[in-house]
């Protein structure tokens, strides 16, 4: 072992300049998910070198423990002479008696798929760099060069921002610039086009990795051009892309996991959805979205989240406008680039809307701290149950219903988001310069006004306060509705094959179930003496009664018979609809504002 090793360790030392790190990964065990990474330190001043795995990664923010995926870890000298190591915490290993150069090697396991995780198997190696390569922070101004020894006998190749030295060798400038540079090695098929942004031309690419065909490959791209073009009309330009290229990194795959991930000049889109069985649908939303931030959080960027810090977690209370406005803007995107139709996206607004406004969450934070929750809830792991149900309302989906009253609130004003978000681009964005939540309103104000921007941050952004949908939505023709007679229990449950019912999640605040004392676990025995009718879901059972109508409820708690009665609610879940739906159609006026806001034709 010691004599491969020290092998590479000459090698190393022939092929790398003064001053740069050289990696090197390689999958011989692919099959059982184990990378082999060697790393060489050169001309290191001090006489411990301290390496680590980050705990974090760029685009997430919470805690994530790469380090406990790796093992076998070894360190020599550039002569090939074993040193020691200690272990000051989990995530460190400190190297002491070297030559001024060491050389370390370890195997990673990886497994999962995502934006996030890296996941090595016979079908791909797809890297994320902070959840893969090892570091030493008091060198991360060092440029960096990694060589990738793809599988050739699985017609492997590497899609990555990174720039090529040679071969399969890329470089980076700096370790911040690597940790945000994910990388898709596997047989994947390569689209690309050209477009042209204020003078200058750029590459948008989609290495698309799947188990269909380069026909499917080439609908799909059609549909990615047409995100990429309505999102450019958003800004009026594109950012300037280092070495002038975008990438797109698609694993449309069984064994991925669904996630989208941004990074400066590329994306992770992961899903178990192939293109055959409607991902050709389902995954062009997370295209959509993961785009829209190479402009808003890649560069329009919270000051909050500069530098990124990969040994803790940076706390956002931004995330509602760099999440948030891009989730409002995903499926409108989508629907001006007509890849889904007007009806289906105002239709699809009414999940978000019913989640955020019938949330007790906004009795509790406001959408900045929202933002604040997100280390406890971005694919973050805890064991104890929590009640999120009540206290959380996601910052992507407050802040998406937060951008709809904006806009909606602006082009009553013969104004409208889309220049707005021009204007922070100009100013936050294109000059790179972080913004603070202040910085945001003082953007308003330069673009709306002083006494609109007071009102709409004051409202509903340093408070929880909800805004009229009703007269912002009638302005563009669509209906904001409730059903006075659909009864609401507060709680669903599970029906097993004996019709008994276990109360899934903790009942909602205030509703009935929750007055009435039901517990996320209960099981349901009986409703007014009698079992569940077999075949019909929980929800569907309730939907069958009538609000006021008196349920008495026989149930278990922890091996101890119970009852209790509920009372059936109103439920307060809204519908939205196109007003042509209606008897009342929508007059010249309100079309012609739909059709701006949607951007359709006159």
């Amino acid at each position: 072992m010691k004599a491969s090793f020290f092998k590479f360790a000459l090698f190393v030392s022939t092929i790398c300049f003064a001053q740069t790190n050289c990696y090197e990964i390689s999958f011989e065990n692919a099959v059982h998910h184990e990378a082999n990474i060697k790393v060489a330190f050169p001309q290191i001043a001090t006489d411990t070198l301290t390496v680590r795995m980050s705990r974090t990664s760029p685009g997430r923010y919470a805690l994530h423990e790469f380090a406990k995926n790796v093992y076998d870890f070894k360190a020599i000298d550039g002569k090939g002479n074993p040193l020691k190591i200690i272990r000051p915490d989990p995530y460190q290993w400190a190297i002491t008696g070297h030559d001024g150069e060491i050389h370390i090697s370890y195997t990673l396991f990886a497994n999962r798929g995502d934006g996030t995780y890296s996941q090595i198997d016979e079908t791909h190696a797809h890297l994320n760099i902070p959840a893969t390569f090892m570091y030493a922070p008091q060198y991360a101004n060092r440029a960096i060069e990694v060589n990738f020894k793809v599988r050739k006998d699985l017609n492997w190749k590497v899609a990555t921002q990174l720039p090529l030295v040679t071969g399969t060798t890329y470089s980076a400038p700096d370790l911040h610039y690597f940790m945000d540079s994910p990388i898709e090695i596997s047989n994947f098929h390569l689209k690309e086009f050209e477009i042209t942004s204020k003078n200058k031309q750029q590459t948008i690419q989609l290495a698309l990795h799947h188990n269909g065909s380069h026909d499917e490959t080439d609908a799909y791209f059609e549909k990615v051009k047409k995100v990429v073009l309505a999102e450019k009309e958003v800004y009026g330009e594109l950012p300037d892309f280092d070495y002038d290229t975008y990438i797109f990194l698609a694993c449309y795959i069984p064994n991925a996991s669904g996630d989208g991930m941004e990074h400066r000049n590329s994306t992770i889109l992961t899903s178990t959805s192939s293109l055959t069985e409607g991902g050709m649908e389902e995954n062009i939303g997370t295209v959509s979205h993961e785009f829209f931030h190479a402009w808003n959080v890649e560069r329009i960027r919270p000051k909050s989240l500069e530098p990124f810090d990969f040994e803790e977690t940076n706390m956002s209370g931004e995330l509602w406008f760099a999440e948030g406005f891009t989730s409002y803007y995903t499926n409108l995107i989508l629907c001006r680039a007509g890849l889904i139709s007007a009806d289906e996206y105002v239709e699809g607004l009414a999940e978000a809307f019913n989640y955020v406004w019938n949330s007790p969450g906004r009795e509790f934070f406001n959408p900045i701290e929202m933002s604040y929750q997100a280390p406890f809830v971005d694919a973050a792991t805890s064991v104890d149950p929590v009640n999120r149900e009540n206290t959380f309302i996601s910052y992507y989906s407050y802040g998406s219903m937060l951008g709809l009253a904006l806009d909606l609130s602006l082009r009553q004003r013969n104004l409208n988001l889309d220049d707005y978000m021009q204007l922070v681009w100009q100013s936050y964005g294109k000059t790179e310069k972080s913004y603070t939540v202040k910085d945001l309103k003082e953007m308003l104000i330069v673009y709306a006004g002083e006494a609109f921007s007071d009102n709409f941050f004051n409202a509903y952004i340093y408070q929880s306060e909800m805004p009229d949908y009703t007269s912002l939505l009638d302005s563009v023709g669509v209906v904001l509705d409730q059903n006075p007679n659909l009864p609401y229990f507060g709680v669903d449950a599970i029906i097993t094959t004996d019709l008994k019912g276990v109360v899934q999640g903790n009942p909602v605040m205030g509703s009935p179930a929750y007055k009435a004392g039901l517990e996320q676990g209960d099981i349901i025995i009986a409703i007014n003496e009698m079992p569940f009718p077999s075949g019909k879901r929980f929800t569907e059972y309730i939907e069958t009664l009538k609000v006021g109508n008196r349920l008495k409820i026989d149930f278990e708690r922890f091996g101890s018979k119970k009852s209790t009665t509920v009372s059936l609610e109103a439920s307060s879940s809204y519908t939205l609809f196109l007003m042509e739906k209606t008897t009342e159609k929508p007059s010249a006026g309100i079309l012609k504002n739909r059709n701006a806001w949607l951007q359709k034709d006159q």
